[in-house]
């Protein structure tokens, strides 16, 4: 069986880290293997969707299976960074096949750890299963985020979260998680991929230029200067003004055979 499951249904991709005896760890194949799932992912016209999950309910990643990582990186030496920038963790989706504009949701479905969590801050939206936790364990170990899991906890959650999460080293709760944006829903774990599946399928009713252009405004705008802000946002939101299907909605709504809003 594969480290990496890829299944399509309609438009959808549905990406699931398969080791449920490693907690779902990325050792080296798997790093592989989620290459080129996210590459199948944002080459293919046919999927626009994509919904990432583990296998099991113990862990939905631990991070980086430090049994295959650790020994190279130690071994690195001063350059190891430099050597590192043009493909980051969990097949690169945290820097370098980050630019895709289709949307990724993560079902959380397990304990997210160390590299997990860089991974689950890659995807656009996340919706933890309420008994789980997020541990900052690599901390502990000397280590810190290498790969975009500092950058998207500051965007994502400010400064002083940033500070402590990272900081302190310590686990917490599906809920706090909540509290601070670390992740968007909390629901029952029996709920969670129903959740996630109603979430894609109202992604998916609204026009895909639409769609892919305010995510990619919404990465853009992330940390600049507000008139670059507000620069991005109307070059980007105008320019999807003449896609044939947004002519389609607008004479729909003239014509009143619009249903959006009414249920």
């Amino acid at each position: 069986m594969s480290k990496v499951l890829y299944e399509k249904r309609d438009q959808i991709a549905y990406i699931t880290l398969n080791r449920p005896d490693k907690r779902n760890a990325i050792d080296t194949e798997t790093d592989e293997l989620l290459f080129e799932a996210w590459t199948e992912f944002q080459e293919d016209p046919d999927v626009r969707l994509a919904i990432l999950t583990g296998t099991g309910d113990k862990a939905f990643c631990a991070g980086a299976d430090l049994a295959g990582h650790v020994d190279g990186w130690l071994d690195g030496g001063p350059g190891l960074g430099r050597g590192l920038l043009a493909r980051g963790f969990a097949g690169g989706i945290t820097r370098g096949l980050h630019h895709t504009n289709k949307p990724i949701i993560a079902a959380l479905n397990g304990w997210v750890i160390g590299g997990g969590i860089e991974l689950a801050l890659a995807c656009d939206i996340r919706v933890a299963a309420d008994d789980i936790q997020f541990g900052f364990f690599h901390m502990q170990r000397g280590m810190h985020f290498g790969d975009g899991g500092i950058v998207r906890l500051v965007n994502t959650c400010g400064v002083g979260i940033a500070m402590e999460l990272e900081l302190m080293g310590e686990p917490i709760t599906a809920q706090r998680a909540k509290e601070i944006h670390l992740v968007n829903r909390v629901v029952p774990r029996a709920d969670l991929m129903a959740t996630v599946e109603d979430m894609a399928a109202k992604i998916l009713r609204n026009p895909r230029v639409a769609v892919e252009s305010a995510k990619e405004t919404i990465l853009e705008v992330v940390g600049r200067p507000l008139d670059d802000q507000l620069r991005l946002e109307c070059l980007y939101s105008y320019s999807t003004m003449g896609d044939p299907e947004i002519v389609d909605r607008k004479d729909a709504f003239l014509q009143r055979r619009d249903r959006v809003g009414r249920g």
